[in-house]
């Protein structure tokens, strides 16, 4: 079979990666075609990845010479280029979020439930993480007992001043949502904010860190620490609590003492990327793969929509300080099924 054919929507950082991998690291795939708001930026990534510019991303979506897409442009645009590669009954590889929004999230799952086979894949590159994917097997094999708890820090060297605290739900806090959804396998029905002191990095009004609370449907609870201006590292760690052990993943070996500006123990990443550089390319060698057969090979639609489902409540819990439900409707079911 020939070579997966990509479009690229999108070419900021997480864009750029994926075209960079696909062009150099994954089998059977190749970028034809690149798109951008900044016409300068797209012809860059094009010229490196020996594609062509499109400055229409619908016209690139319904090109000839695409056979799938990968999706990293802004939020908002999601939902109509996620519908349009539905249309044309392609697969796409869509970065979070799904949409920006509850009720178009539910309507994309909705649209491509009346399809034949699932062909959005959510770009929740954790799932592909070999010590995630350890931690799932572990808690599914029952070595350690039923799973009590999760603790989670998801911490940023720094922030820009716009990324606020509901940014911080949304754009961070979603990847634990995802992530507990993955390793304890069921939903999370309610979602709490409490607000400690701020740090002096923290712009006006931003409160950083903060505690997140989850709730699920069994009565398990998941709490994270969000911290998006540590002035350290980019770290991730999540601890499970069982019955019988615990087990932590994303530490460094041995004890390591941090301190800002300071000598620096352990090897702790930099950035997200550094940090989840295999992840991202193992999503993208399954994602291809599965396309190559006219689906997909991870998180889909209900994954993305219950995320953007669980950050709704997060944000509100935010503005209001209280304890928020999670509001999920009725999965459906796939016409074909």
């Amino acid at each position: 079979m020939n070579a997966l054919r990509v479009a690229v929507l999108g070419v900021g950082v997480m864009g750029s990666y994926h075209a960079e991998a696909l062009a150099s690291r994954i089998a059977h795939a190749r970028v034809t075609v690149v798109t951008d708001a900044d016409q300068t930026r797209a012809e860059r990534v094009a010229k490196t990845v020996d594609a062509r510019v499109e400055a229409d991303p619908f016209a690139a979506i319904g090109a000839d010479d695409v056979d799938a897409v990968v999706i990293a442009s802004p939020g908002p645009a999601h939902e109509e280029q996620v519908l349009a590669c539905l249309d044309r009954r392609i697969p796409v590889l869509c970065e979070k979020p799904l949409t920006t929004d509850i009720n178009t999230a539910y309507r994309v799952v909705q649209r491509e439930a009346e399809l034949e086979s699932p062909l959005v894949q959510l770009g929740f590159m954790r799932r592909f993480d070999p010590e995630y994917a350890a931690l799932r097997e572990l808690v599914t094999s029952g070595e350690l007992g039923a799973p009590l708890l999760l603790h989670c820090v998801h911490r940023n060297p720094a922030q820009s001043t716009v990324f606020d605290s509901e940014m911080m739900i949304r754009d961070s806090v979603v990847h634990e949502a995802d992530v507990a959804r993955f390793l304890l396998g069921e939903e999370i029905t309610a979602v709490t904010v409490k607000r400690p002191q701020p740090t002096r990095e923290a712009p006006a009004g931003v409160s950083d860190p903060m505690l997140v609370l989850m709730e699920t449907e069994s009565g398990r609870l998941v709490d994270v620490e969000i911290f998006a201006r540590s002035r350290v590292a980019y770290e991730v760690r999540t601890e499970l609590v069982a019955e019988h052990g615990t087990a932590m993943i994303g530490l460094d070996q041995h004890m390591v003492v941090h301190r800002t500006g300071g000598a620096r123990t352990g090897l702790l990443a930099r950035g997200f990327i550094e940090r989840f550089a295999a992840a991202y390319d193992t999503e993208l060698h399954r994602w291809v793969q599965a396309a190559r057969q006219g689906t997909i090979d991870g998180p889909g639609t209900w994954d993305g929509y219950a995320a953007v489902a669980v950050c709704e409540a997060g944000v509100e819990a935010v503005r209001t300080g209280e304890r928020v439900p999670v509001r999920l409707g009725a999965r459906p079911v796939r016409a074909a099924a």
